[in-house]
């Protein structure tokens, strides 16, 4: 059955080619493209694109744009002539043709159905769902209800106007000096959205880490973004939209291959943001998730620090390992929140995984704390003992706290009270 859609659905891409051949631009002549990615699953799209424009009033239509663009976002502007184009209409047309809609559109018209077996049938089609389509030969009849499942392909006499095979940005301008001219499109468009993955990997004794870190890049926007110059904003940025959710990509496991990747991005400070700019050029594919080495640090001091609060997690002891990201040890870059998995070496020289957390931004010189898991040899136990009211509104409690420690090393446990 997949293989039928798969059939109508190409016959269907055939039929809207013709619908361009009047645009003043052509759809293929596409420019240089930057985009920025935002952390808010967004992502602001800029690309020039090179048009023939004539003297008066010119009708431009742009494709290959974002299928998740934001249409009230879009800007257009001549950068050979700003003076000279002026934006008299700007339209977004989104009617994308599929087997659903063009069958809404032939209902009492003529169609042809082919079926498995080589066989056809004709005639003005009445109705359709999901499991069928009746089609009546004449005035009165006969009538044919075919199954869908025995359809092969279905033949239409034309396109219906107004369809369209991918998002469109269209605008009618007015222009005072024809030729050529370079366009200038900036537009928002939501489904790309980037994350920091972190891998550590821990020395023997837990005294020590190496660092590396990953740009995860998911996009799921509807277009494809070729030899863009890329930069990530890492902040929290408002929109007033609420915002959508996006279909997750398949997470990317780490492996020890990665540990050596160099750094690509340069970081600075952008507004009350930090923004990173990749220092070569990539391709983005739609449905695609890219990852690109962000930083990389090695001998970087680290803390494990033992943490029992009975209220809250009963008698696990919290283990977290606490590092410092500043230049004297060996990092210092503003680090955008993520996922942080932790490693460590067995014996045989393999890497075992022994948990993972989230960071939120981290700025420059500050600490960042990982909950790894909880200890398995050290118990902690949270008795009440008293209860004593001091006023109406004031009761005093007592609570002894014991710490029981099965390792054989001495540990340091704070406690949370």
């Amino acid at each position: 059955m997949k293989i039928r859609h798969l059939c109508f659905i190409a016959f269907l891409m055939s039929l809207v080619v013709p619908a361009y051949a009047n645009s003043t631009d052509d759809p293929n002549a596409t420019g240089e493209i930057a985009l920025t990615i935002y952390n808010g699953n967004f992502a602001l799209v800029k690309e020039n694109r090179t048009i023939e424009l004539k003297a008066g009033e010119n009708s431009l239509r742009f494709t290959d744009v974002a299928a998740l663009i934001d249409p009230t976002s879009v800007h257009f502007k001549s950068l050979t002539d700003p003076a000279g184009v002026t934006i008299l209409e700007q339209n977004y047309e989104y009617d994308l043709v599929s087997a659903e809609k063009l069958l809404e559109k032939y209902v009492d018209q003529s169609v042809t159905v082919y079926v498995e077996k080589g066989g056809l049938f004709e005639g003005k089609l009445l109705s359709f769902d999901g499991a069928n389509l009746v089609l009546s030969k004449g005035a009165k009849g006969p009538l044919n209800m075919i199954r869908r499942n025995i359809i092969t392909h279905v033949a239409f006499s034309e396109l219906p106007s107004g369809f369209i095979t991918r998002p469109t940005l269209s605008w009618l301008l007015s222009v005072k000096e024809p030729g050529q001219h370079l366009g200038k499109i900036t537009y928002l468009t939501d489904g790309v959205k980037w994350k920091a993955d972190y891998v550590l990997l821990a020395n023997a004794d837990d005294t020590k880490i190496d660092l590396n870190g990953w740009v995860t890049i998911d996009n799921r926007s509807g277009a494809t973004y070729e030899n863009a110059a890329l930069k990530l904003i890492a902040g929290d940025v408002h929109r007033v939209q609420p915002p959508r959710t996006m279909r997750r990509g398949m997470p990317m496991a780490a492996r020890s291959e990665m540990m050596d990747a160099p750094p690509q991005f340069e970081e600075r400070a952008f507004f009350e943001y930090h923004l990173y700019t990749l220092q070569r050029r990539t391709t983005l594919k739609n449905r695609e998730t890219k990852q690109i080495s962000l930083l990389s640090a090695e001998d970087v001091p680290i803390r494990k620090i033992y943490t029992y609060n009975g209220s809250r997690y009963g008698k696990k002891v919290r283990v977290n390992l606490e590092f410092e990201n500043k230049d004297s040890d060996n990092l210092g870059m503003p680090l955008p929140k993520g996922k942080i998995r932790v490693y460590k070496t067995d014996i045989d020289g393999s890497l075992e995984f022994i948990g993972e957390d989230m960071i939120d931004h981290t700025p420059k010189d500050e600490k960042v704390r990982t909950f790894v898991g909880n200890a398995f040899d050290i118990v902690g136990e949270r008795k009440q003992m008293a209860t004593r009211r001091i006023t109406q509104r004031v009761i005093e409690y007592d609570f002894e706290i014991e710490i029981r420690n099965h390792k054989e090393d001495n540990v340091t446990v704070v406690v949370e009270e």
